[in-house]
């Protein structure tokens, strides 16, 4: 039996860079079949994780279109719309129809912090600018708005595609039960975020998945079929990932690329994103003790090569 849609591992793809900060389209090519191979149910780009921000709107077309050509279909496909404002959200919602997306996903408006009128507005352009499913993201870090569980019940109860929301805000448990109970069934799906690092409590409260970063994506989908069949095995593997989990938090997109190249899958872990952390030697060798114990449950065709 297929899959539900938007059900299980939907990870984010970092956007692979050569050594010298150029787009390489060929490691995203190599991301996005890594990602596939290790079990994801979908994947998902540009967001945060990808350095949406970071990209200039050629690079952010070129990602989007290339994506959509390599999943070709294996998996669903939810395009990064996330933008300053409606129209060019919009154009973004567009393009991604056009490329071939299954869903897109917006942060509401961003740079200047948006009134609840503009936010409806931005999200029912959205709607009516593709026929595409559409995903609240509601995100706590830089850059994000959150919104309250009774005014994502307004919209998705409102607008005939906004249906799904991933969460990211502080207190993720508590949102996902106040929203899926104010909103019912006008609610198709909640995404948990934060890299997996709540997934447990989530998952008892009702998500449909989780949406991290995708370099141990194995890792991640075995945690969730475990949840999925109910074995007491995963709070024992929840266990082992949280390691990573945590290292993350203090140095975020940095660990993602440095796994993948540690993995074979990119060649650079080169990354744009400013104000984060720089891996030095003491951070990579605790990476190196993190993923040697994760080790024996990676897939076999990614194993660590560096």
């Amino acid at each position: 039996m297929a899959q539900p849609f938007f059900r299980g591992v939907y990870v984010i793809l970092p956007t692979p860079f050569d050594d010298r900060g150029n787009l390489d389209l060929e490691g995203l090519k190599r991301v996005v079949d890594f990602s596939i191979d290790c079990g994801s149910h979908g994947v998902v780009g540009p967001a945060n994780a990808s350095e949406a921000p970071y990209l200039s709107d050629a690079e952010r077309r070129q990602v989007v279109e290339v994506t959509a050509k390599q999943t070709a279909g294996r998996v669903p496909y939810v395009a990064g719309i996330t933008a300053s404002c409606a129209p060019l959200a919009v154009e973004w919602a567009k393009h991604a129809e056009q490329s071939g997306a299954d869903m897109v996903m917006a942060m509401p408006p961003f740079i200047q912090r948006a009134s609840d009128n503009e936010i409806r507005a931005f999200y029912t352009a959205i709607g009516e600018a593709t026929k595409l499913p559409v995903c609240i993201q509601n995100y706590q870090g830089p850059g994000g708005t959150p919104l309250s569980a009774p005014f994502m019940t307004g919209l998705v109860r409102d607008l005939p595609t906004v249906k799904y929301v991933k969460e990211e805000t502080d207190f993720p448990g508590p949102m996902v039960t106040q929203l899926r109970e104010l909103a019912g069934d006008n609610l198709k799906g909640v995404m948990g975020g934060k890299a997996g690092r709540h997934l447990l409590d989530e998952y008892r409260r009702g998500v449909c998945g989780t949406m991290p970063a995708c370099e141990v994506a194995d890792l991640h989908a075995k945690l969730w079929a475990e949840l999925e069949a109910g074995s007491p095995e995963a709070r024992e593997t929840y266990r082992k990932l949280l390691p990573l989990l945590l290292f993350e938090t203090s140095y975020g997109v940095a660990v993602y690329k440095e796994v993948l190249r540690r993995r074979g899958v990119i060649k650079s872990a080169y990354h744009r994103q400013s104000g984060g952390r720089v891996l030095d030697a003491g951070a990579q060798a605790e990476l190196g003790a993190i993923l040697a114990d994760l080790a024996p449950m990676m897939n076999a065709k990614h194993k660590l090569v560096a």
